[in-house]
């Protein structure tokens, strides 16, 4: 599952929740997501490519602690926003020369809006400049339905909501030559946002023939050629998430069904604890008697984050990512700065300072 986090908790959330089910995850954020990370208030062009490196910092710092395998990503970045795609990889680059890794493991482009041609073109020239660098590559063709972070398809064409074998073995091969290290988000159906059973016409059967139709043309071995992803996965039934996998989906975005279980642990929280949240002093145990642990944000952000923890743990069972990889039992540490090998780095100074 790759799941848009917006704060340190809800990384967090995500985290505790790989831990726990013994999963790798992946972290994403968009460039709403940094937008908001960074703060409401900063209106400088740069505000979202530093909220979502802040975000990516947070995680390698404490990433190391849960034991787990995570992977930083970044999602839709429209042709309007590369300036944003380009900042982040800016800090990929300050970063691999510091500890010989990007900062990010994968960015997306979704240039799926401007004809293939340009949209193959654009991923190529990035693929390039990622490559280097071993940055993964998701881009899409053909697009996703529904409303997502400003952007809004909820009028497109039903057509293009299918991409075709061949638009898809198009960018295998101008991508291939490149290298391995890439992914493609088909649109097969998908709409972003969550809608009843049935408003939304899925047909993951249409992965297999992307499959089949490139393993053709290259005379490949492998059953499942291509590495594929699936978007506007919130409200698929469990049946069409079980054939978009098997069919080679390696990858799920979840944000809409995330973004209620979020919302929902404080919720509950605050519908059980009404009467204790309508001042700082008096509740029903007594006019005098004080409500700082219920107000706490500790206490209601953890209530959200738990209700999220479930959500994120019930995809990575659905998915089958669950209990594929056992939690390292090795000592935590921070991945922001690099270590001095002879004076022990920022970490041995903070623990000189501490025993102090």
């Amino acid at each position: 599952p790759a799941v848009n986090c917006t704060s340190s908790s809800s990384a967090n959330a995500c985290l505790e929740a790989a831990a726990k089910n013994n999963s790798p995850i992946m972290i994403q954020v968009s460039n709403g997501g940094g937008k908001f990370m960074v703060g409401k208030s900063i209106t400088d062009s740069n505000g979202a490519a530093a909220g979502s490196v802040a975000l990516a910092y947070h995680v390698r710092a404490v990433a190391k602690y849960y034991g787990i395998p995570v992977v930083l990503h970044s999602d839709h970045c429209a042709k309007k926003l590369l300036p944003w795609f380009d900042g982040m990889l800016a800090a990929d680059k300050e970063y691999f020369d510091k500890f010989g890794e990007p900062l990010f493991s994968s960015h997306m482009l979704d240039l799926s809006e401007e004809p293939d041609e340009e949209n193959i073109a654009i991923c190529v020239k990035y693929m390039q400049e990622m490559a280097p660098m071993k940055i993964w590559l998701e881009m899409e063709i053909g697009i996703t339905g529904g409303e997502e972070d400003g952007v809004n398809n909820e009028d497109i064409d039903p057509e293009k909501l299918y991409t075709t074998p061949e638009q898809v073995y198009s960018v295998y091969q101008a991508l291939s030559k490149i290298g391995p290290m890439f992914s493609i988000a088909a649109a097969f159906g998908n709409v972003h946002g969550v809608y009843k059973p049935g408003n939304v016409s899925l047909s993951p059967e249409k992965l297999l023939t992307h499959q089949e139709y490139t393993k053709e043309k290259i005379g490949s071995d492998l059953e499942r050629p291509i590495f594929l992803v699936m978007h506007g996965g919130s409200g698929s039934t469990d049946a069409e998430i079980g054939e978009a996998v098997k069919n080679g989906v390696i990858k799920m975005n979840i944000d809409t069904d995330t973004q209620w279980a979020y919302w929902d642990g404080l919720r509950q929280f605050e519908a059980a604890n009404r009467d204790y949240l309508q001042a700082q002093i008096g509740n029903p145990d007594g006019d005098e008697k004080p409500n700082k642990k219920f107000y706490d944000p500790r206490v209601w952000i953890r209530k959200a984050e738990e209700s999220m923890i479930a959500r994120v743990s019930l995809a990575m069972q659905k998915l089958g990512s669950k209990g594929t990889y056992a939690k390292s039992t090795e000592p935590g540490y921070q991945q922001c700065v690099p270590a001095d090998s002879k004076k022990g780095g920022i970490m041995s100074s903070i623990k000189k300072l501490v025993s102090k």
